[in-house]
């Protein structure tokens, strides 16, 4: 495998070439992958912090950091946590978690992190500190949990 090169922009300075291999990757694993039509673009990517690995020119990995006060109101979240299909089983997955859980420290200064998990990856982010605090529920009709990490 080659290198792995991680990069972490706000939305501003993120170039157009960059946002679309994002949401490009974003669309093939949310929407095609998981065969779930719903409108990924949202204005919570226009505040939010954007991480990203890429492996030669590809995005092999990448999750949006989240404000406090944008998804919940009391803490800071990661969302649209995703792995490239071709580069699943190399670690990126767990790497990405322990960065993202890191720039959220660095930048916010607080360990607490609210996530909407999908349900099958429960024991994924438990492995990263995160305790189920609700029942699970349908968000775009796939069973979700909510998780927190103090």
């Amino acid at each position: 495998m080659e290198k792995v090169i991680w990069h972490y922009k706000s939305f501003d300075d993120l170039t157009s070439k960059e946002l679309y291999k994002i949401v490009q990757l974003r669309n093939e694993v949310f929407v095609i992958e998981q065969n779930c039509i719903y409108q990924d673009c949202d204005d919570k990517d226009l505040v939010c912090g954007h991480l990203w690995a890429t492996i030669g020119d590809e995005v092999a990995a990448y999750s949006r950091i989240v404000p406090k006060g944008t998804s919940y109101e009391n803490e800071a979240s990661i969302g649209r946590v995703i792995s490239n299909q071709k580069f699943r089983r190399y670690g990126l997955g767990k790497q990405l978690m322990k960065n993202s859980v890191q720039i959220i420290e660095n930048q916010f200064k607080t360990s607490e992190i609210r996530i909407s998990a999908q349900s099958y990856l429960k024991e994924f982010y438990s492995s990263f500190g995160f305790e189920q605090v609700s029942e699970e529920y349908l968000e775009d009709d796939i069973p979700h949990i909510e998780m927190l990490r103090k």
